[in-house]
């Protein structure tokens, strides 16, 4: 059984991110973690953190959905979680996957308005709402319940909204315009990266200026969320664009394309986006192990050709065969917003804002590993 939480504790791990562009939500894990009814399990478990990110998934109707956890640092060492789940928050934390505060105070709901997601929680914005207004708007809180096939989520204001994909409010875009530095050498969020030649370089974790989590507001500074510290400016951070693989009408994964950080996809590529997993036999044969590339410049978003059958691209997302575009092998070609390239009949790559729904009613979970006992139903 061990093993088995150890398997679903790693697929929670590959839906946990701090990048702006990727997260669909934002969560108070140390909230989560105690949702006892959703389980019928334990004071408190770190597995319950998958149940709701599942009810995502269902909600958005999208596979792989990522989730911005913080983390009070008091739950790194919480009594009432495992040896081993207090050992993995704790790496969480030291990677970078979590944002771990000393105090939450309204962090949660901090980020959320920075970056325009929802958050997932039954209680958090009660104490806050004289000061985040926007918690009253449909469909930008929503609570975990227990439902017939498990958690479902519940929008406290409003009918069940979807979220949108979010979009940085004023001084979210502001402070994400820019990179930020803080003063400890050991920040996994604001650091700057080890040199190479350093004996600890293979060591050492931190975050992209890329992926950068928002700074927290103190005195209107922008400051370290963890450390409490000033942050410094370091100059601009690169611009990038948010996009979406969709097979057969179902988005499988969202990445993202940062300036002068080109992006492979294809069937396997070494260092890229991988199909494979989702491609029908007739697809993988077709689709180059890296089949396009995809780059970010001059604010314009490139594609080339690299593979070794052919890339189509589908001019406003046409489904006329007559205006689809054919690229030479080596060819680039400028996309335009809503243009699609497609890889393989039904493979397509575009804009993440293009689709407005995953197309998925039950997604993969990630408690596909879970002991039967953790995710049993609760009898009232």
């Amino acid at each position: 059984m061990r093993f088995e939480v150890s398997k679903v504790l790693d697929a929670i791990e590959a839906r946990l991110t701090t990048d702006p562009a990727l997260a669909r939500a934002v969560v108070d894990l140390s909230e989560v973690v105690r949702y006892a009814d959703l389980d019928g399990g334990r004071p408190a478990s770190m597995l319950r953190l998958g149940l709701v990110i599942d009810a995502l998934g269902r909600h958005v109707a999208e596979e792989n959905v990522p989730v911005y956890a913080v983390v009070p640092r008091s739950l790194l060492s919480d009594a009432d979680l495992t040896s081993n789940e207090r050992m993995v928050v704790r790496r969480w934390a030291d990677d970078g996957v979590v944002e771990v505060v000393p105090q939450l105070d309204d962090r949660v709901l901090e980020v959320a308005e920075l970056l325009g997601l929802p958050v997932l929680t039954r209680s958090r914005a009660e104490q806050f709402r004289g000061q985040r207004a926007w918690v009253d708007e449909p469909g930008r809180l929503l609570a975990a319940v227990p439902g017939a096939g498990g958690p479902v989520l519940v929008a406290r204001v409003g009918r069940g909204e979807v979220p949108p994909v979010g979009e940085p409010s004023p001084m979210g875009a502001k402070l994400l315009a820019r990179v930020w530095r803080c003063p400890e050498s050991n920040c996994s969020g604001f650091g700057a990266a080890v040199d190479s030649d350093s004996p600890f370089a293979d060591m050492r974790t931190f975050t992209s200026p890329v992926a950068q989590p928002p700074p927290t507001l103190r005195a209107g500074a922008p400051t370290c969320p963890r450390h409490g510290t000033r942050l410094t400016d370091a100059g601009p951070r690169p611009a990038v664009e948010l996009l979406s693989v969709r097979i057969d009408g179902v988005i499988r994964q969202r990445f993202v394309v940062a300036e002068g950080q080109p992006v492979v996809v294809g069937r396997a590529p070494e260092n890229g986006i991988m199909l494979g997993q989702w491609l029908t036999e007739d697809a993988r044969k077709w689709i180059s192990r890296g089949h396009v590339r995809l780059a970010l410049a001059g604010g314009e978003l490139t594609v080339r050709d690299i593979s070794t059958n052919g890339t189509g691209i589908r001019p406003g997302g046409s489904t006329d065969d007559d205006e689809r575009i054919t690229l030479a092998r080596d060819e680039t070609r400028t996309l335009g917003p809503t243009d699609l390239v497609e890889l393989y009949a039904g493979v397509h790559v575009g804009r993440a804002r293009m689709w407005s729904t995953g197309g998925v009613s039950q997604p993969a979970s990630v408690m596909a590993e879970a002991p039967t006992m953790a995710i049993r139903k609760f009898e009232r």
